[in-house]
Parts: structure tokens; sequence; C-alpha cells
């Protein structure tokens, strides 16, 4: 093991991987493979033009930063910072636009992905944070 993935530590690893998956699906985003794809910018839900620039600009994003994690660079704390406030702000207001179909089912969903979108995100912030890195 490199003094550095030491440093940066198994949770921060995994982090940066789930980002850098991330940024791979934004890239594709595009395609709009399956009903429900395009890219949900600030809770709206992006189709055609629109869809085609913010997904892989976002995608860029979270490959630059993605990156930043995995190198512990100084540049990763402010982005992650930034991202975890727009994952805050997206899951907001896509709640509040949007309404949930009947069912159980979604709301379990709904519930399951806030907590993992809010903590990967802000325990990647969190993870950079403590390693002294902004």
């Amino acid at each position: 093991m490199s003094d550095e993935s030491a440093e940066r530590g198994m949770p921060l690893t995994v982090f940066a991987l789930l980002f850098l998956l991330l940024s791979v699906s934004n890239f594709m985003k595009p395609l709009q493979i399956g009903a429900q794809t395009g890219f949900v910018f600030f809770g709206h839900r992006l189709s055609g033009t629109p869809n085609a620039i913010a997904g892989p600009l976002f995608g860029a994003y979270l490959l630059v930063y993605a990156l930043g994690i995995l190198r512990l660079r100084a540049y990763a704390l402010p982005m992650g910072l930034l991202y975890a406030l727009y994952v805050l702000a997206n899951l907001v207001l896509f709640n509040l636009r949007n309404t949930a179909p009947p069912g159980v089912g979604y709301m379990v969903f709904g519930v399951v992905y806030a907590i993992v979108a809010l903590g990967v995100s802000w325990g990647a912030v969190y993870l950079l944070k403590q390693r002294r890195l902004g």
C-alpha cells in the first residue's frame, strides 16, 4: 500500500471510486438509456440539449473531484463542499417540485437514496477536512 493510499484510507478511496462511477453515469446522460435517466439539475429532470450539456459537465466535475480525492489534492475539499451543497439542494428541490408516485416502495427508495447521496457527499467532505487538505 502506498503512502498516499494509506493516508487517504479505505473510506475516501471508496468514495472516490463512487464519484468516478457517478462521473461515468453523468457522461452517459445524453444517451438517455432507460425511461427516467435525464440529468436532474436543481430539482428539474433535463432532456434534449440541456441534458446533453449538463450531464457531461457534471461528469467532468466529478471526474476531477474523484482524482483530487485519490491524489489528496487541496482542491478536492472545496470541490467536495460545493458538490455536497448541490446534492442537498437538488434533493430538496426535486422533492418539492415533483409529486411522488403512490406506494411505500418509492418512499423507501427516496429515503435510502437520500441517505446514501448525503452520506457519501458529506462524508467525503468530512474525511477530506480531517486530512487538513483545505
